[in-house]
C-alpha cells in the first residue's frame, strides 16, 4: 500500500517513514501543499496541517474537491475547532502529535476498513471451503444493485449516490453515514452505534464530528428532514413526504 506524506519537518518526517516502512509500508513524501497537490496519487494521504506554502485545510480541500482518497490529518493544533474544520473539509481521520507509529497504522489500517471494505471482506463459502462462484465479496442482493428511497439512489458496489437523477458528491464518510441510515430507513440508528459502524469502535475523536457530517450530509441533501434527529437517540433516516419513512 503506497501512502503520501506530505510533512515540512524532516525531524518528524524521518521516523514516522522509517517506521511505516517496517510495517509494510511503501511513502512517498513531499514538503509542500503545492507538492501533495502535484503528487502522483496514492492509496491514502497522511497530511500534516502546518506547511510552509499553505494551510492543511487548504490543501485538504482541494484534494477532496478531485479524489475520493481517504485522508488523515496529522497535527500538533489540538482545538476542538480545529479538528472539526478538518473533518469538515473532507478528512476521513484526525491524529495530534505526538503520536506512536503504532497508533497511526492502527488508524490507516481502520480508515481503510472504512472506506475499502472490500480489501477485508473474507469470501465466501460454501460447506467445502471453496469460494462460491459468481458472488467473490458475499454482497447482499441489495448490495449488488441500486437502493431506491423516493427520488434517493445509493449504489453501494459504485459508492455512488444520486438524487432526482442528479449525482452527489459526497466525501467517503459521508457516504459511509447515509449508507449506514440507508441500512434500515426510519429506524433509529444511536449515536453510538453509528460512531461504530461508520468510524471505528475504538474512535475516540470528538463526538461533535459526527453532528458535523450530518450537517454537511443534509445540506448535500437540499433538505433538512432527510436525517431526522431524534433527540437523546441518534438520527434515522426519512424520505421527506413519504409516510412509510414518517
Amino acid at each position: 500500500m503506497r501512502l503520501l506524506l506530505v510533512e515540512d519537518d524532516d525531524r518528524i518526517a524521518g521516523p514516522i517513514m522509517e517506521g511505516l516502512v517496517r510495517y509494510g509500508f511503501a511513502v512517498d513524501h513531499v514538503k509542500s501543499g503545492a507538492s501533495a497537490l502535484s503528487a502522483s496519487p496514492a492509496a491514502l494521504v497522511l497530511l500534516d496541517l502546518g506547511l510552509p506554502d499553505m494551510d492543511g485545510i487548504d490543501v485538504c480541500r482541494a484534494l477532496r474537491a478531485r479524489s475520493a482518497v481517504p485522508i488523515i490529518m496529522i497535527t500538533a493544533r489540538s482545538e476542538e475547532a480545529d479538528r472539526v474544520v478538518g473533518l469538515e473539509v473532507g478528512a476521513d481521520d484526525y491524529l495530534s502529535k505526538p503520536f506512536g507509529v503504532r497508533e497511526l497504522v492502527a488508524r490507516i489500517r481502520a480508515v481503510t476498513r472504512r472506506t475499502h471494505p472490500e480489501r477485508h471482506a473474507p469470501p465466501r463459502t460454501g460447506t467445502t471451503g471453496v469460494p462460491l462462484q459468481g458472488s467473490p465479496h458475499a454482497r447482499l442482493p441489495e448490495e449488488r444493485g441500486d437502493q431506491h428511497l423516493g427520488p434517493l439512489t445509493i449504489n453501494r458496489r459504485t459508492r455512488g449516490v444520486t438524487l432526482d437523477s442528479r449525482p452527489l458528491t459526497l466525501t467517503p464518510k459521508e457516504f459511509d453515514l447515509l449508507a449506514q441510515l440507508a441500512g434500515d430507513p426510519g429506524a433509529v440508528h444511536s449515536r453510538q452505534q453509528i460512531l461504530d459502524t461508520v468510524w471505528d469502535p475504538n474512535y475516540f475523536g470528538p463526538t461533535r464530528t459526527l453532528d458535523v457530517h450530518v450537517s454537511a450530509l443534509r445540506r448535500k441533501l437540499g433538505d433538512p428532514s432527510w436525517i431526522a434527529t431524534v433527540r437523546g437517540i441518534g438520527f434515522r433516516l426519512t424520505v421527506p413526504g413519504d409516510s412509510a419513512y414518517a
